[in-house]
């Protein structure tokens, strides 16, 4: 990991186009089969243009952003929203910036704030996560 400072960007990262294949694999791997995600003609029904993505799908590939960065076994904290809907085709950019460093617990921290983008722009998910940069001395 190199050296992060406050107000540092994390390099960008893009995912997608999103396929219905990435949608059904998540929704298997979830258990949410909610028809919504894979089903045009219900989503038309209830007045969307078509199925759309899960939502947590978008919020895994933030995390999964996030850990490639700082690492799996130092994530602290976690939170998302989702602002808005993912459909196939869409292409998202996953991006990050350091936010303050703090103490807790004992172990020296970085916030991030982190956003899953549309490529215009449109925030489909956003967040904040914490990861441990430094953990205190083992005293022997």
């Amino acid at each position: 990991m190199t050296e992060l400072a406050v107000g540092q960007q994390l390099p960008e990262r893009v995912f997608g186009p999103v396929t219905m294949t990435d949608i059904v694999r998540y929704q298997g791997a979830s258990g949410d089969m909610n028809p919504m995600h894979h089903d045009d003609e219900l989503a038309r029904s209830a007045g969307f243009p078509a199925a759309f993505s899960v939502g947590m799908l978008g919020a895994g590939w933030l995390a999964g952003y996030c850990t490639e960065h700082l690492g799996e076994d130092t994530v602290r904290r976690f939170r998302t929203r989702f602002t808005g809907l993912v459909y196939r085709g869409d292409e998202l950019i996953a991006s990050g910036v350091v936010v303050r460093f703090f103490e807790r617990d004992g172990e020296e921290l970085v916030e991030l704030e982190i956003a899953l983008r549309k490529r215009d722009g449109v925030a489909v998910v956003l967040g904040s996560a914490e990861f441990v940069v430094r953990t205190p001395e083992l005293v022997g």
